[in-house]
């Protein structure tokens, strides 16, 4: 398995990135987030991989950090998403920042169900900050936009939620939105 490139940038685009590594060309396909942290043409860099082996290609993605990576891996677990929405979810954010920008209701909320577990049992308490708005009906208003719920949709969610957080908001409008 290819766990890191180490070498020279030669091509740097929006979605992928060619790194020279002793004459051989790696072309690795990367979220904007580790495009971020990518330096100039003919700068060195090193990117955390991953190989994936389909029956008609070979994919190598590259990341930044080796949370990225296991971030992407864990998507890559969820049932219906793919490499490449797992760099879109990647590309929206630092992973402990994350938004999904064009990721789907229905396809958010799955990744959520799924991945909650395992990121409870993976990540430790320090490893993501939160940051507090003044108001939290505003934060769980814009992360329920980020989910994909119309506006209409948004405040009838929320009329019917009650909490002193936006997580607390957040949860009860989307145990409303399955029901």
């Amino acid at each position: 398995m290819i766990a890191l490139i180490s070498g020279r940038v030669v091509v740097r685009r929006p979605d992928h990135v060619i790194v020279d590594c002793g004459g051989v060309g790696y072309r690795l396909a990367v979220s904007a987030e580790t495009l971020r942290h990518v330096p100039a043409i003919g700068n060195d860099v090193s990117l955390h991989a991953h190989l994936v082996v389909r029956d008609d290609a070979l994919a190598l993605y590259g990341f930044a950090s080796e949370t990225e990576r296991d971030l992407f891996l864990m998507l890559l677990g969820v049932q219906t998403v793919g490499p490449k929405m797992a760099l879109a979810v990647l590309s929206g954010a630092p992973p402990r920042e994350l938004r999904a920008p064009g990721v789907g209701k229905r396809t958010a909320e799955r990744i959520i169900v799924e991945l909650r577990e395992k990121v409870a049992s993976t990540v430790a308490d320090d490893e993501i900050s939160v940051t507090r708005a003044e108001n939290p009906r505003s934060v769980a208003r814009d992360a329920l936009a980020g989910l994909g719920y119309g506006s209409d949709e948004i405040e009838s969610l929320l009329n019917g939620a009650d909490g002193d957080s936006a997580e607390q908001l957040i949860s009860q409008a989307l145990r409303s939105a399955r029901r």
